[in-house]
């Protein structure tokens, strides 16, 4: 069993009180792998942006409004974690000034000037220490070279690429690429289906592989001490 953090859902940035800046996220990616980790015997603590669906019972949901909510939230969490699925579409962009009071139409345009938020994974991904992190790519063109240059800047040990056609849909489809920039696996289908198979990659190269490397390490200390 691992400890395993799932950021999900958009964030918001408010512009005055009653605007902001978002995105179609719906947390359903989110959702659906939180099941499969659970279905696989995880503990899973959940980090959402406002959403309407319904997380799985059985996880931790830790609610957080904007991009600043989450990188807290996470650099709080991720410690006791083993690992981070970075699922969320948090705000990439925040207004340089919020105003007190909502903005008033006056038939002018509104000059609205804008600063970028700090990366959440790419964070977590430079302190991480024996956890594994799993980044998603959404991009509308030139796909493999944006994603492996996010995997590399976020010191990903994988990272999902999939496309705006995901944004509040039942369907995904996905490519898993590796530390390389290879292509571990591809799946198309709803999200459930989609969230099982990154699971399974995750479960794979990260979980059962040191579950190994942990047996094999007692079974060379237990027959040094029996030959002692």
């Amino acid at each position: 069993m691992q400890r395993i953090l799932i950021t999900s859902g958009p964030t918001r940035q408010y512009l005055d009180p009653v605007r902001y800046l978002s995105n179609a996220s719906s947390g359903r990616m989110g959702a659906a792998l939180a099941q499969a980790a659970l279905a696989r015997g995880h503990e899973v603590t959940v980090v959402s942006g406002p959403v309407s669906i319904l997380y799985p019972a059985a996880c931790r949901i830790i609610p957080v409004v904007t991009t600043d909510d989450l990188m807290q939230t996470c650099l709080e969490e991720f410690p006791r974690c083993d690992g981070v699925i970075g699922a969320a579409a948090p705000c990439d962009y925040q207004p340089l000034s919020v105003e007190p009071t909502k903005m008033v139409k006056n038939g002018q345009p509104r000059l609205v000037q804008l600063i970028e938020t700090e990366d959440v994974i790419a964070t977590l991904g430079r302190q991480k220490q024996h956890q594994w992190v799993v980044g998603f790519a959404l991009e509308t063109d030139d796909h493999h070279f944006r994603a492996i240059t996010k995997l590399e800047k976020k010191c990903c040990d994988l990272i999902v690429l999939n496309e705006p056609s995901a944004m509040d849909s039942l369907q995904n489809s996905v490519e898993i690429l590796g530390p390389q920039g290879e292509i571990l696996a591809k799946s198309t289908g709803p999200k459930e289906l989609v969230a099982n198979r990154i699971l399974q990659v995750i479960q794979e190269r990260f979980i059962d592989s040191r579950t190994s490397q942990t047996d094999r390490e007692h079974s060379l200390r237990s027959a040094s001490r029996e030959g002692s």
